[in-house]
């Protein structure tokens, strides 16, 4: 018998009320959430993604019991995340990143035995505890150092180590690595592979969707407080099939030629050709793109063809699809 999901969301929704105005005061209410439902594996890496204002935090929250839900039903590792505070918070961690949550006058070390503290960690646990986390995340050497002086990857770093402390069994990360350089970012999606790889459950939220592919086995994306789709990031590529393109490169091509390529795929797709370092490169956007293949060499032989490819639909082409509505594999503008 398969072991039951680590994370159980059933019909959450969350609200926001807030106030307006000096006289006459108005009330607005803000629907955060709407209704969402997911699971999450034992071991999984899930991926919650979405624009801002889309719920993500909110249910990270909730999952953290940091925030109440208005209705649903939310358990993790079995237990109630209202009603088992106290025994949850003993097995779960949570990054939110930024400034907050450090205390920047004093050092890194003495940061990680302040919340140590807070857990409950007896001195022993909490010293070897403290030093092995800092040897993972990379701040051994400045274990010392007041943490105003770390560089926002080093402070993520150390966000990181402090949601290790208590060794939760399920991690919650928010963002991880929004703002940082490419190098930081790239520590830091290292550390959280090296998490997984431990068996640790991870819920990621992310706006960056090429480091959700490449971390995550399944991602959820949400707009509107909605589930919008959910599933492996490659399996939901079938959501932006259209935007499937056959790239053809010619040393030159002929009137003719675009025209016989152009009728390959009339019905479902369209072609536009552009000049790429002397050459012509034509791209036939096509959900059968795949199966053109065969066909266009048929019609290009005997023809100077310097590359023939075709380029998949990413998981950025099918968020921005989900969020905004039909995306466009735009061919250049005319006029």
């Amino acid at each position: 018998m398969s072991a039951p999901p680590t994370v159980q969301v059933n019909d959450l929704s969350r609200s926001y009320v807030t106030r307006q105005g000096l006289v006459r005061r108005t009330q607005r209410v803000t629907h955060a959430l709407q209704g969402i439902s997911f699971d999450v594996q034992p071991g999984e890496m899930f991926g919650l993604l979405g624009p801002n204002g889309a719920g993500k935090t909110t249910t990270v929250r909730i999952l953290s019991t940091l925030l109440l839900p208005d209705s649903g039903t939310v358990r993790v590792l079995g237990l109630d995340v209202v009603r088992d505070v106290k025994a949850l918070r003993r097995q779960i961690g949570f990054l939110f990143g930024g400034d907050r949550g450090l205390y920047g006058r004093v050092s890194a070390r003495d940061n990680l035995r302040y919340f140590a503290n807070l857990h409950g960690l007896p001195t022993a646990v909490s010293r070897r505890r403290i030093e092995e986390l800092l040897e993972m995340v990379g701040l051994r050497d400045r274990a010392g150092d007041k943490v105003q002086t770390f560089s926002r990857g080093m402070k993520q770093r150390l966000h990181i180590a402090r949601a290790l402390l208590n060794d939760p069994r399920v991690l919650y990360l928010d963002e991880p690595t929004i703002g940082l350089d490419p190098v930081g970012a790239r520590d830091i999606r290292g550390l959280i592979a090296g998490l997984a790889a431990q068996g640790r459950t991870v819920l990621l939220t992310t706006h960056y969707m090429a480091e959700a592919e490449e971390l995550c086995q399944r991602v959820a994306i949400i707009n509107h407080g909605r589930i919008a789709a959910i599933g492996p990031p490659q399996e939901l590529h079938r959501l932006a099939a259209d935007l499937y393109v056959l790239e053809i490169e010619l040393a030159e091509t002929t009137p003719e030629l675009v025209s016989t390529l152009e009728g390959l795929a009339s019905d479902d797709g369209r072609l536009w050709v552009e000049q790429v370092n002397g050459n012509q490169r034509i791209h036939l956007q096509s959900a059968r793109a795949r199966e053109l293949v065969a066909r266009a060499l048929v019609v290009l032989s005997g023809h100077p063809v310097t590359s023939l490819s075709v380029r998949e639909p990413s998981l950025e082409d099918v968020y921005v699809r989900l969020v905004t509505g039909p995306a466009e594999g735009a061919p250049p503008s005319e006029g």
